[in-house]
């Protein structure tokens, strides 16, 4: 896949979007940098709460008119269809300023990311007409039943690390249960989405369904979480915020909340995994992926003590082959750290890390690159104490701890003993074994012999433990999506 030249990224300058149209925002003006180089290469007027309040009131309005509410099921479907179909095929526009402003790597948005999120809202469209209320057993004078009807308006607040994808997760169940939505993204990647919601209007999407507004989650995150029109809240991202959403939630609700949150997920690899070149490349993949920034990132790993000392040198001979460079260079296989400020958090941790006694096996500093962007080298550290900072608590960054196990009881300790929950990979031949896994685990996905998600968009994801509540993807985010009524009737 060619790469592109970033400095032909254009951005239009109104990046909030309401009732269908691009708005300035009269909130707070912010300079977004390309994590690649540094430069910035957009500015975004955040809106402002007044603002917020208005894309709430359309988003409100546009759902009690019904035109999208209460048409025909197969209309909901085939106008999703249509604005799938056209997000695939901007991708010439999509795919280069996704890349530019993201740690995204072009070729993989162009191969992936657009065709995983079209697909995505196709699989959601088609829940519109095969899912409804049934009928309930009563006695004979009565007749019960239940219905399944939309919230209203659903607020997202979606992530940076892929930010149409993780987007997408959010959008798509809501707007095909019937709902109004209204996004904030990232303020580190704010402009892709807008495109998005630009296609969607154009397949026939009323104005007002589809909102965005730009700003900071402690100003604009917080009033969407706060408004009373808000019947409910979506969020991706770090526990501590999770925390704080719920909190404002709560406040003024109580509102139900999605959260799927932080991770440390860990890697079991016993000693009869099936082919142990596969594993170490899946291991590698499992952290370096987006350079370690996806919540499902596999940084811990558990390796039986036969095995070890092979794995982590075939994983660090991957580790090492690694081209570290810009998004739009077509010969990068692992891009930037987001920003500055989170690169220094990762360079922070394992600084202590390594003062702490831990060793680096590969790695453990921040990576020399052509630009000056923000760029960490692939790590292992080995020797930390099983209450150390780096094996208990998320970096977000390519750095995979590494501890040893001598038995089966053993390693699921090990991997148990973590507050979060999110994910598991367990590596294996022993078919009884990887099923004993999965029961005792304690994470909201578990990957067999593999790590990662995959294009089975029926496989709901979320947390165990501060890993989050609710479910994105499969059937549990389009049931999420609805409230049940109860009706009973005297016959």
């Amino acid at each position: 896949m060619n790469g592109f030249d970033p400095d032909l990224v254009a951005v239009g300058p109104a990046n909030n979007f309401v009732a269908g149209l691009r708005l300035r925002g009269n909130g707070a003006h912010m300079e977004v940098l390309r994590p690649s180089d540094g430069r910035a290469y957009g500015d975004l007027d955040s809106a402002d709460i007044g603002q917020v309040d208005e894309a709430v009131s359309d988003a409100w309005q546009a759902y009690r008119k019904g035109d999208w509410a209460k048409a025909e099921p197969r209309h909901r479907i085939r106008v999703m269809r249509r604005w799938a179909d056209l997000l695939e095929s901007d991708a010439a526009a999509l795919a280069p300023t996704e890349a530019a402003g993201s740690t995204r790597l072009f070729g993989e948005i162009c191969s992936w990311d657009l065709g995983y999120a079209a697909d995505c809202i196709r699989f959601f469209a088609e829940f519109a007409d095969k899912t409804c209320g049934e009928s309930v057993p009563t006695t004979p004078d009565k007749m019960g039943f239940t219905l399944l009807e939309p919230y209203g308006v659903i607020a997202a607040i979606a992530p940076w690390n892929l930010p149409i994808v993780m987007a997408i997760w959010k959008i798509a169940p809501a707007i095909a249960a019937g709902n109004s939505v209204v996004l904030k993204p990232s303020e580190l990647t704010p402009f892709s989405i807008v495109r998005v919601a630009e296609l969607a209007i154009g397949a026939g999407l009323p104005p007002g369904v589809f909102n965005v507004v730009q700003g900071y989650g402690a100003s604009v995150g917080d009033r969407l979480c706060r408004h009373p029109l808000v019947a409910k809240v979506s969020f991706t991202g770090s526990t501590q915020t999770g925390r704080a959403i719920m909190a404002a939630c709560a406040a003024e609700g109580p509102k139900p909340v999605t959260l799927e949150l932080g991770g440390k997920s860990a890697q079991l690899v016993f000693s009869d995994a099936p082919d142990l070149a596969q594993t170490a490349a899946t291991l590698a993949r499992g952290i370096t992926i987006n350079s370690g920034q996806v919540c499902v990132a596999g940084s811990r790993l558990l390796a039986h003590e036969k095995v070890a000392d092979e794995l982590v040198d075939r994983i660090s001979r991957i580790f090492s082959a690694n081209r570290i460079g810009a998004t739009w260079d077509e010969r990068t296989t692992m891009g930037p750290i987001i920003s500055e400020r989170q690169l220094g958090q990762i360079d922070a941790i394992v600084g202590r890390a390594l003062a702490s006694g831990g060793s680096a096996v590969v790695g453990g500093t921040r990576a020399a690159a052509p630009l000056d962007g923000s760029y960490f080298s692939p790590t292992i550290i080995a020797g930390l104490a099983s209450d150390a900072e780096a094996i208990c608590d998320e970096i977000f960054g390519p750095v995979l701890t590494l501890q040893t196990f001598a038995d089966e009881e053993e390693a699921f300790a090990l991997a148990n003993n973590n507050k979060y929950g999110l994910a598991a990979g367990v590596h294996t031949s022993d078919l009884s074994r990887a099923l004993r896994a999965t029961r005792a685990l304690e994470a909201g996905t578990i990957w067999v012999n593999r790590y990662g998600r995959s294009n089975d968009y029926i496989l709901p994801t979320g947390g165990y433990k501060q890993s989050g509540i609710g479910k994105d993807l499969g059937r549990e985010a389009y049931l999420g999506s609805l409230r049940s009524k109860a009706a009973l009737i005297q016959l």
